[in-house]
């Protein structure tokens, strides 16, 4: 069985973001158009709490050192960071967004 979080759909705006735990783990939930996205809640290049930084588009922008990250992929678009996001799978039933650990 996979490991999973859970939150409202309702409870995530478009355009916002929120943090569940997933395996020990912070993981970042985006709401982007209406689509929800799960990406490792910590930057890669220095620890930054990803929480924290700017939603643009589908683009997550690190509170510390502006590196971008895009929501969908992980991968990084410009920046310091040379090691990619990890990205989980969203399933949304009704109001239930599941974040998913295969």
């Amino acid at each position: 069985m996979a490991d999973e979080a859970k939150l409202s759909l309702s409870d995530l705006a478009e355009g916002a973001m929120k943090t569940v735990e997933l395996g020990g783990e912070e993981v970042v939930v985006a709401n982007v158009g209406g689509r929800c996205y799960a990406f490792g809640g910590i930057c890669t290049h220095d620890g930054a709490p990803l929480i924290d930084g700017e939603l643009d588009g589908d683009r997550l922008i690190c509170p510390w050192h502006f590196t971008e990250f895009d929501v969908k992929t992980g991968e990084v678009v410009d920046g310091v960071a040379d090691e990619a996001l990890p990205v989980y799978e969203v399933e949304i039933d009704g109001d239930e967004v599941r974040v998913l650990k295969r």
